[in-house]
């Protein structure tokens, strides 16, 4: 279940691991009118009628997840999207890579809240393994704004497969939100 919008975030970034992306960023900017968030990916992309599908959770081929159905993913996002009366965009071209945009507009009270970004930010690289992970994180309202990546986490503390390696990160960038 996704209960902030660091839970579509990391399903997004599990779609670009899955399309053998190489580099996936993801960008977070909050301001004062709402979040506006951006994972793009160097993967495998889709056709257009892959989009299409993508989009409808009743239409999944199975060749992603075999014996699955259905996929809700893509579509979830876009329908929480919906219904706090913001923007979703998929943009994708085959052989090329994945862009999804979404917006959640601050005076709804269906926008999800964003969540632990540290811990979202932790489990990201985590996922990535051996693509490389840009992030970016603006927040407007207070002036924080940071932006590293995988590999600059890696010189600074070493393998990012230990667990105090990644207790490290999370200190980082939990300090980070703390302005």
């Amino acid at each position: 279940m996704h209960f902030t919008v660091g839970d579509f975030v990391l399903d997004l970034a599990q779609n670009s691991v899955e399309a053998d992306a190489r580099a996936i960023e993801v960008a977070i900017d909050e301001g004062a009118d709402g979040l506006r968030v951006r994972v793009a990916d160097d993967g495998r992309g889709m056709s257009a009628s892959e989009r299409d599908r993508a989009l409808d959770p009743l239409a999944n081929s199975g060749a992603k997840h075999p014996g699955r159905k259905v996929g809700f993913g893509l579509p979830f996002i876009q329908q929480a999207v919906e219904l706090a009366g913001g923007t979703f965009s998929l943009e994708s071209v085959l052989g090329r890579g994945t862009e999804v945009r979404f917006f959640f507009p601050s005076n709804s009270v269906d926008s999800p809240p964003l969540g632990d970004v540290g811990q979202l930010f932790s489990a990201l690289i985590s996922l990535a393994g051996n693509a490389e992970m840009r992030l970016r994180r603006t927040r407007s309202r207070d002036g924080l704004k940071y932006e590293i990546t995988k590999s600059e986490l890696e010189a600074a503390v070493g393998d990012l497969g230990s667990a105090a390696s990644l207790a490290l990160v999370r200190q980082f960038l939990a300090s980070q939100e703390e302005g």
